[in-house]
């Protein structure tokens, strides 16, 4: 067999495929590298994201964090001032114990007491509400189960249905809250208050 016929042989393959290797004719086996622009510009818009769900995120916190300081300062003392009203629901009883008559004799002794239980009670009053703490007024409105708690019903015809007529106990609200809804007596069987009445009372 001559150097020819071998020179066909699957050596020759061989010998073809490193000599078109060293050529650089076999590039499509190597992998591209990737871009180094679009690998920064990719990472540029993951960080760009995180930021403004991070900077989102801090904005929530601290608007919630205000308005638990908030809460905080306005409803701190609820507690305290609930137990104060009792307090002063024990001098308006004294004051109301107070028979008339007497009132009217001018005992100088009584009066002067009357005169103090009052002054307290108006001082307590007026300190719980430089705190927050109010009074609900509700005589002649229309009931409101949020800040009202019906008692009993007063039949009467000539005011409107579900009025408040009678205050039992007087109620309060400390900002926006009710601390202690007033206890009311409601009118029965009169007309429906119409719409306008409605809102009014509510307001």
């Amino acid at each position: 067999m001559t150097d020819e016929n071998k020179k066909h042989g699957p050596d020759e393959a061989v010998e073809n495929n490193v000599a078109a290797e060293a050529d650089g004719t076999v590039e499509a086996a190597i992998p591209a590298e990737p871009d180094p622009v679009d690998a920064l510009r990719a990472e540029n818009a993951d960080l760009r994201d995180r930021y403004l769900r991070l900077a989102a995120e801090m904005d929530n916190l601290r608007r919630r964090t205000e308005r638990d300081v908030k809460d905080a300062k306005s409803y701190s003392v609820a507690g305290f001032a609930r137990d104060m009203l009792a307090v002063s629901d024990n001098l308006r009883r004294a004051l109301d114990a107070i028979p008339a008559e007497a009132k009217e004799t001018g005992d100088a002794g009584l009066t002067a007491l009357a005169e103090g239980v009052e002054m307290t009670e108006r001082s307590m009053l007026a300190a719980l509400e430089r705190h927050g703490v109010r009074k609900i007024e509700p005589m002649g409105e229309k009931f409101d189960p949020n800040f009202h708690q019906a008692m009993f019903e007063v039949p009467n015809a000539e005011i409107a249905n579900n009025t408040v007529v009678q205050v039992v106990q007087a109620g309060f609200v400390i900002g926006e809250r009710v601390l202690r809804p007033a206890m009311v007596g409601v009118s029965k069987g009169g007309p429906k208050a119409s719409a306008g009445e409605t809102s009014t009372a509510q307001a």
